[in-house]
């Protein structure tokens, strides 16, 4: 029997993310998302609802949405789902949280509508603005692309 326990998401963060850090160094960092969904009811009215939901990232992925990303910041997370249990120390209840434990996120902005529209950061890596400051390296088996030639010119350059 196949199993399959993904969720993709798109929201905006509720809080500022909080990181914490492992005996061992590990960065885990908690933020709240909130997911809109607008539909009509029965009537035909546009309603509105709101699922909060918690995420926690782990490592190098959780220090940078703690470093990029604050409270009403949007972005795509995609994750899975897991259940924490404990026992309520007061109460003696057992209690239970099913949270998203993320594995890549994607950083959006806000466009002149004030929507989320274009991708800021790739999945778990840096702001775009950082990721693309310098052309991509070339393979070294592959040679340079030639230069466009410019009009007017002649094609046939003496070297």
């Amino acid at each position: 029997m196949a199993y399959l326990n993904k969720v993709f998401l798109i929201g905006n963060l509720t809080r500022d993310p909080e990181l914490r850090v492992t005996p061992k160094g590990t960065a885990i960092c908690s933020f709240g998302l909130a997911v809109n969904r607008q539909f009509r009811d029965e009537s035909g009215t546009a309603r509105d609802e709101t699922t909060f939901v918690d995420i926690e990232a782990w490592g190098k992925q959780g220090e940078l949405v703690s470093k990029y990303l604050t409270k009403g910041s949007p972005c795509m997370v995609e994750g899975r789902l897991r259940l924490d249990s404990w026992e309520d120390k007061n109460t003696q209840q057992k209690r239970s949280k099913l949270k998203v434990v993320l594995d890549n996120v994607q950083f959006l902005s806000r466009g002149p509508g004030g929507g989320a529209s274009a991708p800021a950061g790739d999945m778990g890596g840096e702001p775009a603005e950082e990721r693309h400051s310098a052309p991509p390296p070339r393979s070294p088996g592959r040679p340079a692309p030639a230069p466009e030639s410019a009009p007017g010119l002649e094609d046939d350059v003496p070297f």
